[in-house]
């Protein structure tokens, strides 16, 4: 019975909806670790992320201007990149989670008082815009999202 009181239509009584997949809500789905092949593809893109991250921070103090919308490029590129690969959102975390690792390390300055990263403003444009690169790639990443035709409505 509904909340008006009368039995739905179309023998639906005592029926659970479910899903395209038989199973319910994806919601109601229990959370499962990526595959062997998805894992690899996610080590892959954090080395990778930390290759770009450690190339962007040479390359943005060489050739000021130029060098620091190249290192941002490469990066946003890799960011957007890993998440079109691998169809989630997790294909531009891990590549970013690299790239800040690796900038992170850059930036600590070592006890014989060696650094890279200067305190100019081309560095800190760096470090800021890559983070904003990642956030915007991590957000502009799809989702997973459901298929088949029970996920339309009125299908």
């Amino acid at each position: 019975m509904s909340a008006n009181g009368k039995a739905p239509a179309g023998g639906a009584r005592g029926k659970a909806v479910t899903g395209a997949a038989g199973g319910g809500s994806l919601l109601a789905q229990p959370l499962v670790g990526p595959s062997l092949g998805r894992s690899v593809a996610y080590l892959g893109l954090f080395v990778l992320g930390a290759v770009v991250g450690a190339a962007g921070g040479l390359v943005q103090a060489a050739w000021f201007p130029g060098g620091l919308l190249l290192a941002l490029g490469g990066a946003a590129g890799l960011f957007l990149g890993g998440a079109r690969a691998v169809g989630s959102r997790a294909g531009a975390v891990a590549p970013a989670a690299g790239w800040m690792v690796s900038v992170i390390l850059l930036t600590a300055s070592r006890p014989e008082g060696d650094f890279l990263f200067a305190a100019g403003v081309g560095s800190y444009l760096f470090l800021l815009g890559g983070m904003a690169v990642a956030v915007m790639c991590a957000t502009l990443g799809q989702g997973r999202q459901p298929d088949g035709s029970a996920v339309r409505l009125g299908k």
